[in-house]
């Protein structure tokens, strides 16, 4: 009977062995952000039934993970889910990799916490429709990512931060039907969003909202909407305005009527010619908007006039994000003009706020921004000229080009372009992905010096879809493995193809070439393959391989490969990129 029991015993221990076991590898939520959502959801009712039942929070409702980086949270969405209760002063803040936090349409209330500033990589607030009071924190001014911040709709009182003007990424904004007083900042992109941004508080402001100033106690009250209004002088008011607008109408169609009699019909030609005669005058009166030199006048007519109406002929590039002209202005400096193709998927204000973030990211290896013109659907980008055009033309266009660029000319090229994409990575408030890193993006001056182009389009170009996905991003031969099974572009997306670059620089091949044989078509597969032969000196480029530079070469050849491991962990920093290719 005892062996019964002792064998019984036993088994019981091992299937709970075999169960904690099974948990384990089962779970796949990082414990850091784990911890977070338990924290969060602990204050609210009711919880989702699925938050309750395991450990493994990336399968839970409303929740999304990154896979590529240890399933880190990236998105937390449980907008109309009838939550109730306090949000938790500090658990979401450990979220430290999300982008999405959406609990519009809920019953959520207490303040609004001064740590949600700490989450960097947010790039959509939505609190909309809840019951959240207390004063909107002046911290949330540290979320520089952020796009949208909706604040709509709850019992937020105070006063609108100045420092959320320093939220240059931002598009959407929305404080209506609140508690609001005071005047509305007049900075950053607070001039560009529309009245109903505030309307139903007791906000005023300069640039859209008329306020009047009391004589008496200087005192600023809002002409237009206030919550204080009752319900009857609104109907009121309604209706005076319906009766009025139907008068005017019928006085105007009236007018018309007379005109026309008078006059005949007008000839549908000529007043055709009039509207396009009237939008050609508006546009070439359309000016141009200069960062550097701001005192300069310049027209979309005079950059029409500069590239001969975009003559082809002016072409000198072409990419996934249309075609660039060279252009002559009227003091005689050169520039290249981008046009932009298809619809960027912005209004102007988010276009002009975007590229203005841009702008300032100046560095002496990134190709400046001058400035832009926004014309119904012409987007132009202004950017200062590189004489010698990009390194894919001297390496793979030019037949002289391999020739002509030297040893220490490619290492020079090289270590410039570290130094520019360091500086985005690093350097730049806020950090930039590039997102296309390739040699026909690595632009040479007159000296042979290189500098990023094109960096941020693909963010510019579609906001919303491409700012994480990288499924319009990126070029073939270029693309790291891990955007297969992620949408997430990452800073070891953009050093997986500065590897591939640098590889470039010691071939002089092309990433992929589908002229050649299948072996041989993909660069870094036989790179690699040739290095596990024993034969890696074969793989440089005739034209500068000798004694002398070998063993910088070869130097050279190992910070491209483990630049292109598959393990993004496992890939230099921009910073060591530096380091390592200024001691070549």
């Amino acid at each position: 009977m005892r062996a019964w029991v002792v064998v019984i015993v036993l088994t019981e221990l091992l299937l709970c062995f075999f169960w904690a076991s099974e948990s384990q590898t089962l779970l796949t939520c990082h414990p850091r952000d784990l911890e977070a959502l338990r924290g969060f959801i602990s204050n609210l009712k009711p919880k989702p039934d699925d938050w309750l039942l395991n450990d493994d929070c990336c399968s839970w409702t409303g929740i999304t993970c990154n896979k590529s980086d240890n399933n880190r949270v990236t998105k937390l969405e449980l907008g109309n889910k009838k939550l109730s209760g306090k949000l938790s002063e500090s658990s979401l803040q450990n979220l430290d990799q999300i982008t999405t936090i959406e609990l519009g349409h809920n019953n959520l209330s207490g303040p609004i916490w001064e740590e949600f500033g700490n989450l960097k990589k947010l790039h959509v607030f939505d609190l909309k429709w809840n019951a959240l009071s207390g004063s909107i924190p002046s911290s949330l001014s540290g979320m520089t990512s952020l796009e949208v911040l909706d604040l709509s709709n709850n019992r937020l009182s105070g006063s609108i931060p100045a420092s959320l003007q320093k939220l240059t990424f931002l598009s959407k904004f929305s404080v209506a039907g609140n508690n609001l007083s005071g005047r509305i900042p007049s900075g950053g992109q607070f001039q560009t969003f529309p009245n109903s941004s505030f309307e139903f508080n007791d906000l005023c402001g300069e640039h859209r909202l008329p306020c009047s100033e009391d004589g008496v106690n200087g005192t600023t009250t809002l002409i237009i909407h206030s919550r204080r209004r009752s319900r009857g002088a609104e109907i009121g008011m309604a209706v005076g305005i319906a009766f009025g607008s139907v008068f005017l109408l019928t006085l105007l169609a009236l007018v018309v009527l007379h005109a026309r009699r008078r006059s005949g019909e007008v000839d549908p030609e000529m007043e055709e010619e009039s509207m396009n005669r009237k939008d050609l005058e508006e546009m070439g009166s359309k000016l141009v908007v200069l960062f550097q030199d701001s005192d300069k006048d310049l027209s979309f007519d005079d950059l029409l006039d500069s590239t001969n109406n975009f003559d082809q002929a002016n072409i000198i590039g072409c990419g996934g994000f249309g075609l660039v002209y060279k252009a002559m202005l009227p003091d005689g400096s050169k520039v290249a003009i981008k046009r932009l193709s298809g619809d960027c998927g912005q209004i102007e204000r988010e276009f002009k706020a975007e590229v203005e973030t841009l702008s300032r990211a100046q560095h002496p290896n990134l190709v400046l921004l001058q400035g832009f013109s926004f014309y119904k659907t012409d987007r132009l980008l202004i950017y200062s000229y590189m004489e010698n055009g990009s390194l894919d033309y001297w390496l793979h266009e030019r037949s002289d080009g391999p020739a002509l660029l030297d040893w220490k000319t490619r290492l020079r090229i090289a270590q410039g372009a570290a130094r520019g994409l360091y500086y985005l990575h690093e350097a730049c408030d806020p950090h930039i992905l590039h997102r296309d890193i390739k040699s026909s993006n690595i632009l040479l001056d007159e000296n042979f010096d290189s500098h990023l182009a094109d960096f941020g389009l693909a963010r510019l170009m579609s906001p919303y879809e491409t700012h994480v996905s990288t499924d319009l991003v990126g070029t073939l031969g270029y693309i790291p493995p891990e955007y297969g099974q992620a949408s997430v572009a990452t800073f070891k997306g953009d050093v997986y193809s500065f590897g591939v670059v640098l590889l470039e620089l010691l071939t002089d091949k092309r990433p992929v070439d589908m002229c050649k044989p299948k072996g041989g078509r993909d660069l870094i597969s036989w790179v690699v393959r040739m290095k596990s032969e024993g034969r890696a000196s074969e793989v440089f480029d005739p034209f500068i391989h000798g004694k002398v530079n070998e063993e910088e070469m070869f130097r050279v050849l190992e910070v491209a490969c483990l630049c292109l491991s598959h393990n993004p962990k496992q890939r230099p920093t921009t910073e060591q990129l530096v380091s390592w290719l200024d001691d070549v």
